[in-house]
């Protein structure tokens, strides 16, 4: 099979470490692609105001900053590719990528495919995304100074996020639908001890409005044991049951952690393959933070460059 191209370095996924790394990349004179996949942009697609990114001291919309970021590697000649990877070989350099039927070769190859926060999948959750139903609290807690809310999860996410909230929330209401926490011991008595949060056990969201009003306004709790239901006014719902890193395609061909996390070597972004390299969300289980997946971006572009000069690919 014909290669449809052969590039320096290949850059998969377009959140902001994809595109940090392209930028990198292209200012190097690696002339990089990057395969932005359908759902281009990452997890700040879906999240409507960005005050924690340096630089906007007025915030910006999710989209709006992935525009920025997008357009500033085009504009040091990244070239774009709008659609998923389907299959990759890293069995050999040039390594493999492909997208469908072309196949394009890679000298160095940058994965930036992120992780997927999982939702409650119930049918009002889903308007109500980035209007008071949000997966970070650390990055839309402060919409909610004030206001009383409510954290779903059982593991240190949900305890850490809990507790993060009740810094600047009235309340924080816990709902987790086991009668136990999963949660390390530490975590799970700073939340005890906390007296701004309140822990509802055998729990499970039943139901968020107000779709009509377009934000978040209450939500109901329905305990699992009894099916009782109660309707509780809360401004929103962080929802704390973890991501899915997007790793499947490189199963059997990179070394990953036990939650599928894509393994990096300390201090590095370098996988167990010489010369793929992985950032942001899709190796980063602790931070999730768009500021720390654009940083690693810029070194797996740095480690890209003295790979290829190394090699003598550069």
């Amino acid at each position: 099979m014909t290669a449809k191209a052969h590039h320096k370095v290949v850059i998969i996924g377009s959140g902001p470490a994809g595109l940090t790394a392209a930028i990198y990349a292209s200012r190097a004179n690696l002339e990089p692609l990057c395969i932005e996949g359908w759902s281009a942009g990452g997890q700040l697609m879906i999240t409507n105001d960005v005050e924690n990114y340096p630089g906007f001291p007025k915030g910006i919309t999710g989209p709006e900053l992935m525009k920025e970021f997008r357009d500033q590697a085009v504009r040091f000649g990244t070239k774009m590719v709008t659609a998923d990877v389907t299959k990759v070989d890293f069995s050999e350099r040039p390594f493999k990528v492909w997208v469908e039927e072309d196949l394009y070769l890679a000298d160095a190859v940058i994965i930036s495919t992120g992780a997927t926060a999982r939702y409650l999948d119930i049918p009002s959750e889903e308007p109500l995304k980035g209007r008071g139903v949000s997966a970070c609290a650390v990055c839309d807690g402060a919409f909610f100074k004030g206001e009383d809310v409510i954290v779903v999860g059982g593991g240190d996410t949900a305890m850490e996020e809990a507790n993060y909230l009740t810094g600047m929330c009235k309340s924080v209401t816990l709902v987790h639908r086991r009668n136990e926490f999963r949660a390390s011991k530490i975590m799970q008595d700073r939340v005890f001890k906390n007296p701004k949060i309140k822990v509802v056990w055998d729990s499970a969201i039943d139901e968020i409005k107000d779709i009509k009003e377009g934000k978040v306004t209450s939500a109901v709790i329905k305990n699992l044991k009894n099916g009782e239901k109660t309707e509780i006014p809360v401004g929103a719902v962080f929802v704390a049951i973890g991501h899915e890193p997007n790793t499947s395609l490189f199963k059997g061909i990179l070394e990953l952690h036990e939650n599928n996390y894509l393994k990096t070597k300390p201090g590095t972004t370098q996988t167990n393959i010489p010369g793929v390299f992985a950032s942001g969300d899709v190796q980063d289980f602790v931070w999730r933070q768009a500021v720390t997946a654009a940083g690693t971006g810029c070194m797996a572009a740095l480690e890209a460059e003295r790979f290829l000069a190394a090699t003598g690919a550069h």
